[in-house]
């Protein structure tokens, strides 16, 4: 199945969830904002939010700073 993450195209497993594919990714530490397909997904439900075929999702990491 093939989604695109931030613009850029990835081939993964059906039945994933956006928990396993943030897993995949290794952006489950911090505070990350993530949209699929122009919503926004609370954290509360990224285990429950399943990923679908040419599904469009967009990553934002937070980054402290000064």
């Amino acid at each position: 199945m093939e989604i695109s993450v931030n613009g850029e195209q990835h081939k993964i497993e059906q039945d994933m969830s956006l928990m396993d594919l943030l897993h995949a990714l290794a952006l489950t530490e911090g505070r990350i904002a993530v949209e699929v397909n122009g919503e926004i997904v609370p954290r509360s439900q990224f285990a429950t939010q399943q990923i679908n075929h040419q599904d469009k999702i967009e990553i934002v990491q937070a980054i402290g700073g000064g």
